[in-house]
């Protein structure tokens, strides 16, 4: 949230300290320990200031947040090194923590065979034997010295650009990367022989919704079919297995049972997801079913008298109390979530119900924001949609998902885009569709501006 935060604010203000910070801490993490260089995805935390040694159990939320971030960071920055991340990470997700129905598994442990990181670490003996003739440059690639020294064994970590390394050898950067791929490939089907981390193989709606937004986010910035393809069946999973036909969700999956009423969690989280999958397909039953989950989200977890949720449903039993959950953690306060999504929601249907209370839980939350910003910077992204312009994309047209590719190459957190390619009933396309051609309408505060059938004009009019 931070770093998001932090994007969204460059974008709006040019501050330089700000992109710095995000590019500093991304390319730090991608170099450092907490990555796992060979197959992709981060640790849970770093144990120093250094991103060296991990606590080595991966979460799913937080390889679902880092593959939003950087793919995010790389539609600003088109840095190659956070696309790389991305698809990396994503294997990984795919290979290790996806079950054969498109649902997501929560965590993988850090332990294996009763040590912590042995699964992921390496001798240099190991190395020398496995690599050959590679391994003098894999050794400076990845530390196979003091800097990556751990305990007994070697970290796999970085601190040098490919063309420094490059430089060093006396080799091309091509000829480095082929290098590389070559040697993570070898060290990857090597590490696959040894005895595997526990795997929590319990499926929990919301982490999977913030991975579900994770690939949707990828394929937002990279184009890739197979991105697409991942978020569809997760979606689809969680329609047919935690959606209740009362309309609520459960929160937990496991050996093909669902069960435990939901949390505020949840909804949110799944709402932001269908949004963006939304946005990604033009396909409006995600738009209505993340509408579906607001209106029962606000029915069973809405309290009238402070203007937030609960985090529980009225329909909980045996709870002492209701708590509320206000600020962000590791995972965004789910008030902060939905409060995003009954803006976007109130955008989309022209409800002013939602829009009034998404305004209202900001006001509410605005005076403990600068006590501790870094516990509130979802709900800080929402406030530059207020502080700052916030545009509707409406693009009608048979070329209406092209247009929308195009648009996604670029960084423009302050807006929504709906699309068809035929007539719609959204407020924002109504009587737009023409069968001629494909038009864009940049729309301010409902009122838009005259269309324009390049992507090159529309992104004219945001300035």
């Amino acid at each position: 949230n931070n770093y998001e935060f932090l994007l969204n604010y460059y974008y709006h203000t040019k501050n330089s300290e700000a992109l710095h910070a995000v590019n500093l801490t991304l390319t730090k993490m991608a170099f450092g320990g907490i990555y796992d260089q060979i197959g992709g995805g981060f640790a849970r935390y770093s144990t120093d200031s250094y991103w060296k040694a991990p606590h080595f159990e991966k979460m799913l939320y937080d390889n679902a947040q880092l593959v939003s971030l950087y793919s995010k960071a790389y539609q600003l920055t088109k840095n190659e090194l956070y696309k790389n991340v991305v698809y990396q990470t994503l294997t990984f997700v795919q290979r290790e923590m996806t079950a054969k129905n498109g649902a997501f598994f929560s965590a993988l442990d850090a332990d294996s065979e009763g040590k912590e990181g042995k699964y992921y670490v390496w001798s240099k003996e190991e190395l020398e034997q496995l690599l050959n003739n590679d391994f003098d440059v894999m050794a400076d690639y990845y530390n196979i010295n003091s800097n990556g020294k751990w305990e007994e064994s070697y970290i796999l970590l970085r601190s040098e650009t490919d063309e420094t390394i490059a430089q060093k050898h006396t080799i091309s950067v091509e000829t480095l990367q082929k290098i590389v791929a070559k040697s993570n490939t070898i060290l990857l089907s090597e590490r696959e022989k040894r005895i595997k981390p526990g795997l929590d193989d319990k499926t929990l709606t919301s982490w999977n919704a913030l991975m579900l937004k994770g690939y949707v986010d990828a394929y937002t910035a990279f184009g890739e079919k197979e991105f697409l393809d991942a978020a569809l069946k997760n979606a689809t999973f969680l329609i047919e297995n935690q959606l209740r036909k009362d309309g609520g969700l459960n929160h937990n999956y496991k050996n093909k049972v669902s069960n435990l009423d939901g949390y505020l969690e949840d909804y949110s989280f799944t709402i932001e997801a269908f949004i963006a999958l939304y946005e990604a397909t033009f396909d409006e039953k995600w738009l209505i079913t993340a509408n579906n989950l607001m209106e029962y989200s606000i029915a069973h977890f809405y309290d009238e008298t402070t203007g937030f949720f609960y985090f529980t449903s009225n329909n909980a039993k045996g709870l002492i109390a209701r708590k509320m959950e206000l600020s962000d953690n590791v995972i965004p306060a789910s008030n902060s979530s939905i409060a995003k999504g009954l803006f976007l929601l109130g955008e989309y249907f022209y409800e002013e119900n939602y829009s009034n209370k998404a305004s209202q839980m900001l006001k509410n939350i605005e005076n403990q924001m600068p006590q501790y910003i870094g516990g509130y910077s979802n709900w800080a992204m929402l406030y530059l949609n207020y502080t700052h312009s916030f545009y509707e994309i409406a693009i009608s047209g048979n070329d209406a998902l092209q247009k929308r590719k195009e648009i996604s190459q670029h960084f423009i957190p302050n807006k929504l885009i709906v699309g068809s390619k035929s007539e719609s009933a959204l407020p924002l396309l109504k009587d737009k569709f023409s069968a001629q051609n494909t038009l864009i309408y940049v729309c301010y505060n409902k009122a838009c501006q005259k269309p324009v059938e390049t992507v090159s004009e529309a992104l004219e009019q945001l300035k």
